[in-house]
């Protein structure tokens, strides 16, 4: 899968464009530097699944849930905070990422030993022009 993204005008269409490629995954991991717009993505593609709650980074809570226009969770996850794998255990991720709940997952790269095997890995990356790139990796 790759989509790219030239503006911000044309987020949404590439949000509804990987919902319709998601097939029955459910795990995200969203790879890319700062400022890529991994946060800015998964709040378009929260909104397209008609998400009512304000969509932002759980950076300082590590994990947001919401709830769909159907009422199923999605839980949102940022592990840029996190210092040490144990700390995913506290907080029991296995009931998060094994729930048949959708996913996504920011800063993955701390915890990716505890990830399902079958997490979608999706990169990211900023393009000289500006433009975004989202593709599988």
């Amino acid at each position: 899968m790759e989509i790219e993204i030239n503006d911000l005008s044309r987020i949404q269409s590439a949000a509804r464009e990987f919902i319709g490629k998601m097939g029955d995954h459910k795990v995200f991991a969203f790879y890319g530097s700062m400022g890529a717009g991994k946060t800015t993505f998964i709040k378009a593609i929260c909104e397209e699944l008609g998400v009512k709650e304000t969509v932002a980074s759980p950076t300082f809570a590590i994990i947001n849930e919401y709830k769909d226009k159907n009422g199923s969770s999605i839980y949102h996850f940022d592990f840029y905070r996190i210092n040490k794998l144990e700390e995913v255990y506290d907080f029991g991720y296995e009931d998060y990422f094994y729930s048949g709940s959708l996913c996504f997952i920011e800063w993955p790269e701390l915890v990716e030993q505890v990830l399902p095997v079958n997490t979608v890995k999706i990169s990211i990356r900023e393009e000289d022009c500006g433009s975004r790139i989202v593709q599988t990796i």
